[in-house]
């Protein structure tokens, strides 16, 4: 299972206008690459670069479906993620929202019962953020991490900064719903910073010692639309 663990690395689009007298939609592309592919605190590249790619669709009712592939490597070998998602967000007064499903695909032999699902909920309030995602469906026993049930929290905050720099700031937590006799207590937390400007983010990153990862991370990541 993902024994390597997404703040999905990059969201520069580019909206490409598809207009009807009833309705518009925009679809998106973005490239990217990382120094180290990180995913809620944990490195998915054996803290390696990593590339990716994406396409996303939505529409003016708040729907939106898309794909994202990024490279990555867990220690046996280089592989491929592939994530397909679809929801909807919104906005209600200065509330905002977005629910969805995630599917994390892995289609490698060497990363076989990898596969899993998650139902999400984000929100927002100004500059703060937060959301959860509930593991629905999973190749992985349930009773193992990365399993059915497993429940991910985060909160984060953004501050804007002179020279168009911004700050983001987010803490997660990961709980596994595990049988923890058999594999030992597994839930972590997680810290990360992020500096921006441009299409360059600059993150520190410190997760728990649980998480199998807890190494302080340094990573500089760019990515651009088309």
């Amino acid at each position: 299972m993902k024994t390597h663990n997404k703040l999905s690395l990059f969201t520069a689009l580019l909206g490409l206008s598809l207009a009807s007298p009833v309705c518009l939609a925009e679809v998106s592309a973005n490239i990217g690459v990382t120094s180290n592919y990180l995913w809620r605190g944990v490195t998915q590249s054996s803290d390696g670069p990593s590339i990716s790619g994406g396409l996303d669709y939505s529409h003016e009712s708040g729907f939106y479906a898309g794909t994202w592939v990024g490279s990555i490597d867990w220690g046996n070998g280089n592989g491929v993620e592939t994530d397909w998602y679809a929801g909807y967000s919104g906005e209600a007064g200065d509330f905002g929202y977005d629910v969805g499903y995630i599917y994390y695909a892995y289609p490698e032999e060497e990363y076989d019962d990898s596969n899993f699902g998650e139902l999400y909920f984000n929100g927002s309030f100004g500059d703060l953020g937060f959301g959860l995602a509930y593991t629905a469906n999973s190749d992985a026993d349930d009773d193992a991490p990365f399993g059915k049930g497993d429940m991910y929290y985060h909160v984060s905050y953004s501050f804007a900064l002179p020279e168009d720099f911004s700050l983001g700031l987010t803490y997660g937590y990961y709980s596994f719903d595990i049988d923890e006799a058999v594999h030992g207590d597994k839930d972590y937390g997680h810290f990360q910073l992020d500096l921006s400007k441009g299409d360059f983010t600059f993150t520190l990153s410190k997760a728990d010692e649980e998480s199998g990862d807890d190494d302080t991370k340094f990573v500089v990541s760019w990515g651009t639309s088309f």
